[in-house]
């Protein structure tokens, strides 16, 4: 049993032995993409909010005081 058997969810696991990896493959292809658009969306939320702190006027800024 290899990695992408076991990535994959019965439905798609019993299809490995009739169509061999070519469903695994394009399981793994699908799961990369969605990790990629996932990385990509945290990386452009962590720069846009690096950027507010960094042009944001200091007298504009509120104090957090804890209750």
């Amino acid at each position: 049993m290899n990695l992408l058997q076991t990535l994959a969810c019965s439905t798609c696991r019993v299809s490995f032995e009739s169509t061999g990896d070519s469903i695994g493959y394009s399981i793994f292809f699908l799961l990369i993409v969605i990790l990629a658009v996932l990385a990509a969306i945290g990386f452009f939320m962590v720069r846009l909010a690096r950027r507010e702190n960094a042009n944001l006027d200091p007298e504009l800024r509120d104090d957090y005081v804890s209750p």
